[in-house]
Formats: C-alpha cells, structure tokens, sequence
C-alpha cells in the first residue's frame, strides 16, 4: 500500500478509538477535534422524528464540514455513532453511574450501534457510508457488572455503550456481528476503499 503525499488526511475527531483504527492501517493522517454540538444535533433530529441513520450521517458530517473549513484541500473524515436498542438512542454516560445504569437497561438485549462516516474536500461532502454493527450482550450478573465497572474506571465514560470492545468490554457479550474496526467508531474497510478509488492510496 503507497499512500499518496497529497491530498493530506485529516480526521476530525478526537477519538483515541478512531486515531488507533487508522494507525492500525498504516495511513497517514492527523487529528483534530471538531466543535460541534452533538446534543443540540441529536435532540433536534429526535424531535423531528429523524431515524437514527440520518442523525448519524449528519453528525459526521457536521464533524468534517467544521474542520474542513480550515483545510479545503484536504480529505477530511468525520464519523459518528449512534447507539440504539429497542427504539431508544443512549448518550455516553456522564459516570460510572450513568454506566451503571447504561448496562442495565442493555444487558441480554441487542443493540445496533449506528456508525457513520463522511469525507468532505473542496467545499463539500464527497463520501458518505453508514455501517450498523450488532451485539447482544449476555445475561451477567450484578456483581459481574460491578466488577467490571471497578476495573474500567473512568473508561466506561468514553463510549456510548459504556464498554471497549478492545478491552474487558469484551466480556459483556454473547454475539458480536459486525467489522472490528465499525464497532470502534470508524467503518476501515469501506474508507480504504474510497481512498483507493480517489487514489489516495495506490497499489
């Protein structure tokens, strides 16, 4: 794999989770976060009954829009997910209660987590693709959950789900049905393609 020297690559966000998917890969890139107002986002696309998809799409898409502003000529990549079980859409909880709480109400259900990715360059939305991974986490016990809490810590905060599939997170589930990397936050698979096709990548 050659990775073309232009155009530069720019993920807008300051995910750890989404930074290590595309170091995994090998590509070059840098990071910035996006300012942009999720809650506001969510909260309207909610009351105007938009489904989970479009919220998800234009929330990466905000994210990428805001930094490509700075760097036009860039490909700048903007995701987003969005957590739904049984109707309900989940927000990262705020502590280890709030996570608490989270796992509870998700424990021996499936969950989609609604993962959406966008490109922006020169001015506008080149690239879109949504991927919706599945899991279905087991029946665990109270005192499994506690000590699960008790040695994430303040990790659990970090994702909607209030677990890392790339760590103990793992331990919380039955089913898993989706790629790796989309479950993390960044669908890999379909954006290297679209960088192939542009040619950013070569060989």
């Amino acid at each position: 794999m050659i990775q073309a020297d232009s155009p530069e690559l720019i993920l807008a966000s300051a995910s750890r989770a989404r930074r290590a998917v595309l170091e995994s890969a090998g590509l070059r890139f840098i990071a910035q976060a996006a300012a942009v107002d999720e809650a506001t986002i969510k909260e309207s696309a909610q009351a105007e009954g938009i489904p989970p998809v479009d919220a998800a799409l234009m929330l990466a898409d905000a994210k990428a829009e805001r930094v490509a502003r700075r760097a036009p000529d860039a490909v700048v990549i903007g995701c987003d997910q969005l957590l739904v079980c049984e109707g309900t859409w989940f927000d990262k909880p705020v502590d280890i209660d709030g996570a608490r709480d989270h796992l509870r109400r998700l424990r021996g259900r499936t969950h989609d987590l609604v993962t959406a990715i966008v490109c922006h360059r020169h001015g506008g939305r080149v690239w879109q693709h949504v991927a919706m991974p599945r899991l279905t986490m087991r029946d665990f016990s109270d005192s499994f959950l506690e000590s699960y809490l008790a040695a994430e810590g303040e990790h659990v905060t970090q994702s909607v789900g209030a677990y890392r599939l790339e760590g103990p997170g793992v331990q919380l589930f039955s089913r898993v049905q989706g790629e790796h990397a989309a479950i993390l936050g960044l669908p890999l698979l379909a954006l290297l393609d679209f960088l192939r096709q542009h040619r950013v990548l070569t060989g």
